[in-house]
């Protein structure tokens, strides 16, 4: 054994020295970048080369290989470049591109995972801020935003691009609409924008003018927007419009013109000097008259404008728009009946001046709107479209007066300028609408609290086991609920009528408007009402049911179950629990709702008679006192009748001389 042990020690030491010098040979005169491959001979690296490929003399060099350099074996993909490393390669994206995976390099084709960098997203452009970025396949380029124009007059497209303000006014799409027709809209305009130069002004004009009368002949997708969104994109389109059209007008060299468009858009145009005198621009539906002297603020350079642009096709996109009174601030609202909304009797103008402050002229300009026939016992307003806070906007009167109506044409002034038409909407009856609407609140809560009041009334006398009989309430019950049944009702309407009087009425029907929750002013009584009189109808049909059992216990199940079941089933109707069916009206069963709500609730002065008289003993009692009286009155009528004929019958007796 230990023969075998000191045998394998001694093969260990003869190899370890052969692999000792082995190393210390090689490394003594192989080159750089080459590992020996026995003690005589030498090998260069992979990624590199020599003369031969074993070499055995100490002067040769291992030299890089350029895998990158034709005819190449390197294949490194589209949009990527071979680049040479130090004994190997490595593939890169070319500039404008990277690897999906973040990495850097990668070896072959099938690692290519090349994509365009999109610097215009990301920030890696050097577009300043009157030009706009513009992605490109593997770069992009600067070009000058809307109002703004090469420096050199040259469009370049390149990233060094230098624009200069051409006072293009900014018109972007509304914000939250989607809309491939008014995506194209706005992406013509832009256009416009990049290419415009003062020089082409009215070129630029027209075309806009054009593309809007385009938009509105065929508003495609338009359309199918929810109502309050046309609303909005009417809004947007009106305010853009006003706005660009008074930029691109500050042109002395304009003059007048009169342009016009298959689908009825017209524009009219005038730029002048400041001078003192009226002005008044004429078109085929509507005429406006001013002052000079509102085209301008005193001590403003350039010249006056004043603009004034007929659009009939906005008409699609304000359909059902609502309307806001001035006196009473009343809104009618889209939900209203069709016959009653406000219909858009003429063409939407927009009037601008070279004076953005319009809103409180020095003197009114006046409007001659030429529109359709009047329908009679319609009226006709004056109105402006108001722009509301969320965007949209409504039509209003304020500011505005009607001055005169024919059958097709109407005088309106204003105080300032906006874009204007005019409505034909139902006479205002809202005074007598107001009285109605307050009645009709006190007598459903009237008749409201005296379902209350007998519903307590049931209550107690089931509990005191007492005989219905009005006989014998006594007066202080009499005078309790006399009071309450009609003084409760007169508070809550006096304290309405007090806080918020205008909301009594609407154009559409007499009631209480639903706006600033006025309309709880009857659903709270009536809902607090409804709750009390269910509960007091439950306990005293609970109550009824122990009583009679104990009172008469040969009476049967099934007497006792229907005379309940009848007792339940009327006072349902005259406690007004019925009206619970009112809240049930929503969703696509409200119009089936809605009919029996209304034919179940008439039914409650059926059930009144049937409980109250016919079924009464008292009232039955009554009737048959009645009933005997008649009869004893007409037996002493006919028996009076029959005696006066008696006496008139018998003859005189006659005198002898």
């Amino acid at each position: 054994m230990g023969g075998r042990v000191f045998l394998a020690f001694c093969v260990w030491l003869t190899l370890l020295g052969a692999e000792t010098q082995d190393s210390r040979d090689c490394a003594r005169w192989c080159p750089e970048n080459s590992s020996c491959v026995n003690a005589t001979a030498c090998r260069c690296n992979p990624g590199f080369s020599s003369s031969s490929e074993i070499f055995t003399s100490p002067t040769e060099i291992c030299d890089d290989i350029n895998e990158c350099v034709p005819p190449s074996k390197v294949s490194c993909g589209k949009s990527s470049d071979c680049r040479n490393t130090e004994g190997s390669y490595d593939c890169v994206c070319n500039p404008g591109y990277e690897l999906v995976s973040g990495a850097k390099t990668f070896k072959n084709e099938s690692e290519n995972m090349c994509q365009d960098v999109d610097e215009c997203s990301s920030g890696l452009h050097q577009c300043d801020s009157s030009t706009v970025c513009f992605n490109t396949v593997g770069s992009y380029t600067c070009r000058c935003r809307p109002g703004w124009e090469p420096k050199h007059g040259i469009q370049n497209n390149q990233k060094d691009t230098v624009c200069k303000d051409t006072h293009f006014p900014t018109w972007t799409p509304p914000p939250g609409v989607h809309s491939q027709t008014l995506s194209q809209f706005f992406n013509k305009v832009q256009d416009l924008g990049r290419d415009f130069k003062t020089s082409s002004a009215k070129v630029t004009i027209q075309s806009i003018l054009k593309g809007l009368d385009e938009l509105l002949e065929a508003p495609g997708d338009l359309e199918t927007l929810p109502r309050f969104q046309q609303h909005c994109v009417a809004t947007h389109l009106l305010d853009g419009l006003e706005d660009v059209l008074r930029g691109l007008s500050k042109n002395p060299s304009i003059g007048l013109l009169n342009f016009s468009y298959p689908a009825g858009t017209e524009f009219s145009l005038e730029v002048q000097k400041q001078v003192d005198r009226n002005v008044t621009l004429r078109q085929n539906q509507a005429t406006m008259q001013l002052h000079w002297n509102l085209a301008q603020k005193s001590g403003d350079p350039g010249p006056s404008v004043v603009g004034l642009v007929s659009v009939p096709g906005m008409g699609k996109l304000l359909a059902e728009a609502p309307l806001v009174s001035e006196p009473e601030n009343q809104v009618v609202r889209n939900e209203t009946h069709q016959g009653l909304l406000p219909i858009l009797l003429s063409d939407v103008i927009s009037a601008f001046l070279s004076n953005n402050d319009t809103q409180n002229l020095s003197s009114p300009v006046t409007f001659i709107f030429s529109h359709r026939s009047v329908i009679p016992r319609q009226k006709v307003l004056c109105v402006f479209w108001e722009h509301g806070q969320n965007g949209c906007g409504h039509w209003a009167t304020t500011g505005c007066s009607t001055m005169g109506t024919r059958d097709t044409s109407t005088i309106c002034r204003c105080t300032h300028l906006s874009s204007f038409a005019v409505l034909m909407a139902p006479y205002d009856v809202q005074v007598l609408c107001a009285i109605i609407a307050s009645a009709l609140h006190y007598l459903y809560l009237a008749a409201f609290t005296w379902m209350l009041l007998e519903a307590l009334y049931l209550f107690l006398t089931a509990r005191n086991l007492m005989v219905v009989n009005y006989s014998s309430i006594n007066r202080f019950t009499k005078k309790l609920m006399f009071p309450v049944g009609y003084g409760v009702p007169a508070v809550i309407v006096a304290i309405s009528a007090a806080s918020r009087p205008h909301l009594y009425g609407t154009p559409s029907r007499c009631w209480l408007q639903p706006e600033k929750g006025f309309i709880w002013g009857f659903l709270g009584p009536v809902c607090a009402i409804f709750s009390v009189n269910l509960a007091l109808l439950l306990v005293t049909l609970w109550i009824l049911k122990n009583r009679l059992s104990s009172l008469n216990n040969e009476v049967s199940t099934l007497q006792n179950t229907r005379m309940l079941a009848f007792k339940a089933t009327a006072q349902l109707f005259i406690l007004g629990c019925t009206w619970c069916l009112g809240i049930l009206q929503v969703g696509p069963a409200a119009r089936v709702m809605a009919y029996l709500f209304t034919i179940i609730n008439s039914l409650q002065g059926v059930f009144i008679f049937l409980v109250y008289c016919l079924l009464s003993q008292q009232v039955r009692e009554q009737y048959r006192k009645w009933s005997k009286g008649f009869r004893k009155l007409r037996t002493e009528s006919e028996m009076h009748t029959l005696s006066s004929s008696a006496k008139a019958d018998t003859p005189k007796p006659s005198t002898v001389n």
